[in-house]
């Protein structure tokens, strides 16, 4: 069992930083559908945080059940919140890493509190943006708000998903989210792409 994140980043921080935002992604490798990142920061009460968010974790160690019923506790309890998406569109036209960071200045932007400092997983640094912030390895199984970022983001994005399943059911999109499972990559090969399909990913043919 995997050790639950906490509020160690946090706690270092909030004696300067009052309003610290944790960032996480969804959807970076999948080969069709948008990235997606969630945005959520926690209030400076760490006896209430986890008597609420108790069962919070990186969204990859829940199941779809779990994840739904924590969503709405996580935007309950925060200060604010945001999700934001990048398309399939825009990742073919800009690279994955690029697309990603849109998808997360565009999560910063429905926030009633703009952040004093982010907490992001690796790889989701925002050096454009002239705010402090830390990369942590791992972050969604460190930091109890990019835990709590990365189930708004998985969620918001499953979610975003199953309508696209209703628009191209051939894909199967509801069932794997627009990862690159066998059944999935097949039904590339066979139909080739729908007009959400991340057409500059390479598809594995086995």
């Amino acid at each position: 069992m995997n050790a639950s994140p906490d509020l160690f980043f946090e706690k270092k921080l909030w004696p300067v930083c009052r309003f610290i935002a944790g960032m996480d992604e969804a959807g970076r490798g999948a080969l069709a559908g948008p990235v997606c990142v969630g945005t959520v920061v926690l209030p400076e009460d760490e006896p209430l945080l986890f008597q609420t968010l108790s069962g919070v974790r990186d969204s990859k160690q829940l199941t779809p059940r779990v994840r739904h019923q924590l969503a709405p506790l996580i935007k309950e309890i925060a200060y604010s919140w945001g999700i934001g998406f990048a398309s399939a569109e825009e990742i073919d036209a800009l690279g994955i890493v690029p697309a990603t960071r849109l998808a997360a200045s565009r999560a910063l932007e429905p926030l009633s509190i703009f952040p004093d400092y982010l907490l992001t997983d690796f790889r989701l640094e925002l050096p454009e943006l002239d705010i402090s912030q830390t990369a942590i390895v791992k972050g969604d199984q460190k930091s109890l708000s990019i835990a709590a970022a990365s189930i708004l983001a998985k969620t918001a994005r499953d979610e975003l998903m199953l309508e696209l399943d209703i628009q191209y059911p051939q894909y199967g999109f509801a069932r794997h989210k627009g990862y690159g499972t066998l059944y999935h990559r097949s039904k590339i090969i066979t139909l080739d792409f729908s007009p959400v399909h991340r057409k500059t990913f390479q598809i594995k043919r086995t």
